[in-house]
Formats: structure tokens, C-alpha cells, sequence
């Protein structure tokens, strides 16, 4: 009975179906009929005792079990790096390419900063991981497998390599069980969770500082956070703060990935509103881009000194793996070697399958021997004196480095990264003048002024001062090449990305103030239906730039026909009073920016 009622909620089911079918339930102490109400009292409350007693064991027990771990002395799984002797003490790996290649992936990782850059690292140099087999006839041997993202972030996360002994990282959640499946429902628990943490409690391969400044990078990695080093020319992105809400813009690519903007749509795309900001992020990365140089020009010798021992340590770390492979490859034919030379020679079958494994045993150290030589062709282990001097010069001229098309988008990320916590840019209403404040990481901030490339002249902050400038010009007889050299010269700047005005501008500019207004003359060599105008003529009824509406044209907006003349083709674009006034609208709105669609990656990519 007592094998029966360990949950009360099948004994009872079980007494219904003997209660029904008329079914005697004995045990030691007599027989029972589950329908008589004092045989059905007794059978439940020894199911309950029975139940009770169960849960008591299972308390006694996980009471023993936290208390020897609480003592460090519960055995867990060890990771790869470690092995456990029979005597229940945990060492590192004895073998010493096992050990290195550990000690490798943690520099690697404060090298580069991202778990994707120490994977790439890794295999771009040949370098696998150390595993012990767990169980079987092989138990305890060492093996060599390919590097994975999911093996790599188990190594990072896991605190023992710090030398912390650590109970509780995955409790286990009855809701996530699966039935019949044991080893379902474990979820990843916060340091704060961990029932069990004894520090200095195992050898260490990094501090318990790093352990927890790595713990930091990871977590700032996430798009939630500051957001990982990212593909693309954006120097800035999960760096930027709205200064209207607060929340973090993206950065958004068009034109095949050169055109940059910093857009801030949470309130439009959560709450329907309208957008808050955006602008373009050619000049702000430009803007904080030189403020990060001028922080770095006192550290240019050491920056130089820096560089050459990174540099210097990395190959040596490199090389010594390539002597660890050859030691490992040579011990691998004296130990085919071995077999060989003690069988007997008349043992022809024997002998035969031992001189074949001795000959691919010779074949991969020869391989190895070919592959490390030209390794070494390409990338000596200490650097040469003018390998020194160029680090030397491109140090003492960080700004050349900062420009030079060899430096990937990546690295300046990561050196922004190192002194910039985060950007906050406000945009004064539709103008060109934009607030940005860098906020640095040792807490003190840099308040500066950007201007902006607008779409339109009237977006410009000083726009009526230079309708007026412009005004007196041609008030004083200059005419429009005169006026553009005085604007440029007294430092006036156009909208949009050019940044001196033509004599074709200043045109416009006299035509809206009235002041050079000349009536449309239509062609009249055009075969023509009512209507229709030329692209010139537009731009004089309605005051916008044959640049823009042409654009237009381009883009299917307007109704147009193409005609041929004996110039040259010209169009036609078919505009009556409402179709005028539909025009000036689309002048007037607000320019919208379309976040681009997901690029579709095929499999063939892979």
C-alpha cells in the first residue's frame, strides 16, 4: 500500500475504481472494502501518512545535499579546462595545449568583446577545444572538437573558471517539466539566485573581477542594453538617445547601406504618434568621432607601446599553439612507432595495419610541419623593425589610423565604446540646429552644437536673415554670382548636403521674395495638350526646384509624357488648378523616412 500512495491524488482514483468495480484492498495489517465508510476513512489517511513520509524523506534528503554543497564538497560536472582526480579534488587539465587554449578564449574575449569575434578568432587560427570524454571505454580521454557559439558562451558564463564554487545556477521549475522527461523545466539563475558561492574554492584561470567585467560585456552585447559592435558604417548605433523621450534611436541604412540615419520611432510604432526625430548620421558620427581623437591625443606613445605588445603576445600565443599541435603530432608517431617495431615479423596482418597507421601518423606531422612553415612566412613571432616603426607612426597620427580605409567600421566602434557611455541629440524642431551631449564613461559629458543637412530652405534656422541679406545685395546692384560669392564668403549655408550657394540659388531666392520674377513662356515648338508644362515652367509657377521635380518624375509622382524635338527629348507634365495645388502640399509635408525592409538571406549564403 505504502508503494501505491505516493501522491494522494492517484490512491484516491484508485479507491474510486475498486469502490466501483467491488474490488478488496489488503496490506500487512488486514483487508479493506473501499465502499464502507470506516474502511474508506482508514485507507486515506494511511495514503496521506504514506505521502507524508515520502515528502520527509525528499526534505531530509535535499537538506543534506544543500548542506554538503553549502560545505563545497557536493561533486558537480567540471567544464572543459579541469578534470577531477580520484580523490574528489578538481585541478586544471594537466595538459598544457588544453590549458592554453582555455587561458586563449578569455583574451581573446577581452580583445575583441564579443562572443562572435572570439568565434571567428578561434577558427580563423585553427585553434580547437580540449574535451574530456564523460563516460564509456574512452572515459577520461582527451579530445579535440570544432569551436560552436554554444559552447563558447557556457565557457564564459560558467564562474568556476574564476575559481568559484557555484550551486543553484540551474534550478529546476515544475511548470517547465516536461512528463516523462526528467532532465526539462531548468532555467539560467541571476548571481543574486545562487543558493551556494565560495570564492578561491577551485584553481583559477581569470579573477573574479574579470569574471564579472566579462559578465557585464556580455550583457551589454544585448539589443536591450547598449547593443553589440555591429556590420555597417554606423560609428554610433545603440549608443544614440532621443533627448525628446529618452529611448535609444536606430540606425537605419538605404541606398545599399551608405545612406545613415538616426531615427526615433518607438512612439510612432507603439503608440501610433508621430515620430519624434531623425537625422542624418553622417555628421554626428563625424562630430563625435573627433571628439573621441581629441581625447586620445595625450595617449599616443602609449597607445604605440600598447599596440606593439598586444600585437607581440598575440602571435606568441598563436605560435605556441602550433608547438603544442607539432609536440601532439610527433608523440603521436612514436607512439604508432612503438607497436609497430615490437610486433613480430612474421605476423604479416598485424604488421601490415601497424605500418599503415604509422605512415598516417608521419603524413600528419609532415602536414603540419608544411602548413606551420608557411604560417611562419606569413607571420613571424616577433615583429620586425619596420612592422615597430609603422605602429609608431600610425600612433603618433591617430587621425590618419581613425581615416585610413583599412580600419573597419568595427574597430572605431570599439574604440568609441571604450570612452563613450551614450549620446543624447535633440533636434530643435524641424531646423538644422541639433544639441548633442556625449556622456563619457568616467561620468563627465561634452555639450556641443551640430548642424544638419534639411531638406528645404525654409527648414533653415536663419532663414528670414537670409532672405533679408540677400534682398540688400540686390538692393546695392549685385548681381546673382556676386551675391552667391558674398554669402558663401560671409559663411551662409544652403539646406541639404552642399555647403556653398550657386548663382542658380540665389535665382530662387530673388524669385520667392519677388524681386526677379519673370512670367512663364511656355515652348512653343511643343506639340502640347492643355495643361501641360514643361519642367522649367513648373519651376516657376510653383516656386520648387526643376531638381525636385524631376525627382518627382522619377519617383511616378507626376503624370508626364516625353516628346521629341529637334534639340533634344523634353517632358511633359500634365498639371491642372487641383493638380498644382497637390503639388504645393507635397512640397510643404514634412519628409517621412521608411525603415528598410529585412534583407532575405538564402541558404546558399551559409
Amino acid at each position: 500500500m505504502s508503494r501505491l500512495a505516493r501522491s494522494n491524488r492517484d490512491w484516491h482514483q484508485l479507491l474510486e475504481v475498486c469502490a466501483l468495480c467491488e474490488t478488496l484492498i489488503g496490506d500487512l495489517d488486514g483487508v479493506y472494502d473501499p465502499r464502507d465508510y470506516n474502511d474508506r476513512l482508514v485507507l486515506g489517511l494511511k495514503g496521506t501518512m504514506s505521502e507524508a513520509e515520502l515528502h520527509v524523506l525528499k526534505q531530509r534528503l535535499l537538506a543534506g545535499q544543500q548542506a554538503k554543497a553549502r560545505r563545497g564538497e557536493l561533486r558537480l560536472r567540471v567544464p572543459m579546462g579541469y578534470v577531477r582526480r580520484p580523490s574528489g579534488e578538481v585541478i586544471k587539465d594537466p595538459d598544457e595545449q588544453a590549458q592554453a587554449v582555455i587561458a586563449l578564449i578569455f583574451e581573446q574575449f577581452a580583445r575583441h568583446g564579443t562572443l562572435g569575434g572570439v568565434l571567428r578568432s578561434v577558427v580563423r587560427q585553427g585553434i580547437q577545444l580540449p574535451c574530456r570524454v564523460a563516460a564509456g571505454l574512452n572515459k577520461g580521454d582527451l579530445v579535440w572538437r570544432r569551436p560552436n557559439q554554444s559552447t563558447l558562451k557556457n565557457l564564459l558564463h560558467h564562474p568556476m573558471y574564476a575559481g568559484a564554487y557555484v550551486y543553484g545556477r540551474r534550478p529546476t521549475e515544475a511548470r517547465r517539466k516536461h512528463p516523462g522527461r526528467p532532465a526539462t523545466g531548468r532555467r539560467v539563475a541571476t548571481p543574486t539566485e545562487w543558493q551556494v558561492l565560495l570564492k578561491d574554492h577551485y584553481p583559477a584561470y581569470i579573477t573574479w573581477a574579470q569574471f564579472e567585467r566579462n559578465q557585464r560585456q556580455l550583457e551589454a552585447n544585448c539589443n536591450a542594453v547598449q547593443g553589440a559592435i555591429r556590420r555597417g558604417p554606423s560609428l554610433l548605433a545603440g549608443l544614440v538617445r532621443c533627448g525628446h523621450c529618452g529611448l535609444r534611436m536606430a540606425a537605419a541604412y538605404s541606398n545599399n547601406g551608405t545612406g545613415l540615419r538616426y531615427m526615433c520611432h518607438q512612439e510612432k510604432n507603439v503608440y501610433g504618434g508621430p515620430r519624434c526625430q531623425s537625422l542624418v548620421g553622417g555628421p554626428l558620427d563625424k562630430l563625435v568621432g573627433a571628439l573621441v581623437l581629441q581625447a586620445l591625443e595625450p595617449a599616443a606613445l602609449e597607445i604605440s607601446l600598447q599596440v606593439a605588445a598586444d600585437v607581440e603576445a598575440e602571435r606568441r600565443q598563436v605560435h605556441q599553439q602550433w608547438t603544442y599541435r607539432l609536440e601532439r603530432a610527433q608523440y603521436a608517431v612514436e607512439r604508432a612507432a612503438r607497436p609497430y617495431h615490437a610486433v613480430e615479423p612474421e605476423n604479416r596482418l598485424v604488421a601490415r595495419t601497424l605500418e599503415r597507421q604509422w605512415e598516417e601518423a608521419l603524413a600528419e606531422a609532415e602536414r603540419l610541419q608544411a602548413d606551420y612553415a608557411r604560417f611562419l612566412a606569413v607571420q613571424p613571432t616577433t615583429l620586425s623593425s619596420a612592422e615597430r616603426d609603422a605602429i609608431r607612426r600610425l600612433a603618433s597620427d591617430i587621425p590618419a589610423l581613425w581615416r585610413a580605409q583599412g580600419t573597419p567600421d568595427a574597430e572605431r566602434q570599439a574604440i568609441i565604446r571604450q570612452l563613450v557611455d551614450h549620446v543624447v541629440v535633440t533636434v530643435q524642431g524641424e531646423s538644422e540646429q541639433v544639441t548633442v551631449h556625449v556622456h563619457w564613461l568616467g561620468g563627465h559629458r561634452t555639450e556641443a552644437t551640430l548642424l544638419r543637412p534639411v531638406a528645404r530652405l525654409e527648414q533653415l534656422s536663419y532663414y528670414p536673415q537670409l532672405l533679408a541679406r540677400v534682398a540688400a545685395l540686390y538692393a546695392q546692384g549685385a548681381d546673382r554670382p556676386t551675391i552667391a560669392q558674398t554669402l558663401n564668403r560671409e559663411g551662409w549655408r544652403p539646406a541639404k548636403r552642399t555647403t556653398t550657394f550657386s548663382a542658380l540659388m540665389v535665382g530662387r531666392l530673388l524669385a520667392r521674395q519677388g524681386l526677379r520674377y519673370v512670367p512663364p513662356v511656355q515652348a512653343a515648338d511643343l506639340a502640347r495638350e492643355a495643361h501641360e508644362w514643361t519642367l522649367q515652367e513648373l519651376e516657376q509657377i510653383l516656386g520648387i526646384p526643376e531638381e525636385t521635380l524631376y525627382a518627382w518624375l522619377c519617383q511616378g509622382r507626376l503624370t508626364a509624357r516625353q516628346v521629341t524635338t529637334a534639340s533634344h527629348p523634353r517632358w511633359l507634365i500634365w498639371a491642372d488648378a487641383g493638380e498644382l495645388d497637390r503639388l504645393r502640399t507635397l512640397r510643404n509635408t514634412p519628409r517621412t523616412w521608411k525603415r528598410p525592409a529585412p534583407r532575405q538571406t538564402s541558404m546558399d549564403e551559409f
